[in-house]
């Protein structure tokens, strides 16, 4: 099944500082990297091996999500071979390791930016294979201890096995489907994503200002 999105913003990043000062290799304890490039003032691995994945997967492209003043997260995609076609990633259901660096937020503030982003974009008749799948995912992340500045996550999918839901590297729950994770790729790098400018960041496009802007922010 193939679905339209029509993405609305459904909430506002808390007031905080800022700077949001990082330098770090940006891989998860469960990934092993390769040494690191830098994407936008942050150190970033340029491949990841994933468990099951066979060869590495490396890196597609890295961007930061910007509301208003304030960058809530860097995000780095990883794949089996670049490419900056997101409709053709999509479809060809490969592996992929899609991680997030976070600033301080909520665990709602997740839920919202993860499944209420597709239960804002999907109709009812759309949303009904995939709600078993989505509360899990709502229970996994509701059942997180916090998320502190720094802290990593990552949507990590396997054709055979479903997505892989880490936190810090600890693994937090494998979630089956395809149609599910094609759905959860589409909030970043479908036709409609929740932030455009990203989208082209993570499909290594020319992201224009948000690229200098992440700069400042992240700049260590």
């Amino acid at each position: 099944m193939r679905y339209e999105f029509t993405f609305q913003p459904t909430f506002l990043q808390k007031a905080g500082r800022l700077w949001f000062p990082l330098l770090l290799g940006f891989a998860l304890l469960a990934s092993t990297p390769v040494p690191a490039g830098e994407v936008h003032g942050t150190a970033v691995a340029d491949q990841v091996q994933r468990r099951g994945a066979g060869s590495a997967l490396v890196l597609n492209g890295a961007g930061v999500r910007v509301m208003g003043l304030f960058s809530v997260y860097l995000a780095a995609l990883y794949l089996p071979a670049a490419s900056s076609d997101g409709e053709s990633i999509l479809r060809a259901r490969a592996p992929s390791h899609l991680n997030f660096l976070l600033r301080s937020i909520t665990n709602e503030q997740v839920k919202s930016a993860i499944t209420g982003a597709l239960r804002d974009a999907l109709t009812p008749a759309q949303v009904a294979p995939l709600a078993s799948r989505m509360q899990q995912i709502d229970d996994i992340i509701a059942g997180l201890d916090g998320l502190k500045k720094g802290a990593t996550l990552s949507l990590s999918y396997q054709p055979d096995a479903g997505t892989r839901i880490e936190v810090n590297g600890a693994d937090k729950g494998l979630i089956p489907g395809a149609d599910l994770n094609e759905a959860l790729m589409r909030i970043w790098i479908g036709d409609r994503p929740r932030d455009p400018r990203l989208r082209k960041a993570l499909l290594g496009l020319d992201a224009g200002d948000t690229a200098a802007a992440a700069t400042n922010r992240f700049a260590p």
